[in-house]
């Protein structure tokens, strides 16, 4: 048995205003029934968004960035003229001058890319077409092995994994890989089907290379494990919705 990808949660100072943003950019709808304000896809992508409130300033770049996908490029131009209306920036990250991607920036300076049409590797992807992450080749086999997902690229040291349902890729780059600053602001939540069980499904995690963290988390009913690159996860009860 493998865990499921419920939720992508991006810390936020302000909840409300960065789930905003992403509602107008993707066209997802809203939901705070969780307690914890959130947005629901309205295609195929495979996992919420949620935005816990954190009153820590950011630091650095993040673990995960979203690459949305463009059919077109009109497409591209309505993606980004979108997210600069909504309160996105222009973001430099040493992007090169003939990269046809264009890099952006949500209100609290989390970063995402909206890739050029033609894009082959996105080709039948959602909107949102990669997670794309920072994280080893060996970071990519865990987590193919936790969500028993079959890989769909291996080469130099770069991995993708996706649903056998199909829905958003998700990518580890290789090295060189990010200095670790703090906790993560970006970090994706698990659960085991309903017929599953939290504790076997926390062992399983931890014999593929996860190792149990203390952020701080007090008494939960979530279990944090960190990855073998030292990402921090959310195991939570067997069908929880995220």
């Amino acid at each position: 048995m493998t865990c499921d990808l419920v939720a992508l949660c991006i810390d936020a100072n302000d909840p409300g205003r960065v789930a905003e943003f992403w509602a107008g950019v993707l066209g997802w709808q809203l939901d705070d029934s969780g307690g914890v304000i959130g947005l629901l896809p309205d295609d195929d992508t495979g996992f919420r968004l949620r935005f816990p409130r954190t009153s820590e300033p950011r630091m650095g770049r993040n673990q995960f960035h979203f690459d949305l996908r463009s059919a077109s490029q009109e497409q591209q131009d309505e993606t980004v003229a979108r997210a600069l209306a909504l309160g996105g920036r222009h973001l430099d990250v040493g992007q090169l001058p003939e990269e046809e991607h264009v890099v952006l920036a949500d209100p609290e300076g989390n970063e995402f890319c909206v890739t050029e049409a033609g894009n082959g590797f996105l080709a039948d992807c959602p909107f949102i077409g990669a997670l794309s992450g920072d994280g080893s080749q060996a970071n990519g086999y865990f987590w193919g092995a936790a969500l028993g997902w079959p890989l769909v690229w291996d080469q130099d040291e770069e991995t993708a994994i996706r649903s056998p349902h199909g829905g958003s890729k998700v990518t580890w780059g290789g090295p060189p890989l990010q200095p670790k600053l703090g906790k993560e602001r970006v970090h994706l939540h698990l659960a085991p089907p309903p017929d599953g069980d939290q504790r076997v499904e926390v062992d399983r995690l931890l014999a593929l290379g996860a190792r149990r963290v203390d952020i701080g988390q007090g008494e939960v009913d979530h279990v944090v494990l960190a990855d073998p690159d030292g990402h921090e996860l959310c195991v939570l009860p067997a069908g929880a919705a995220g």
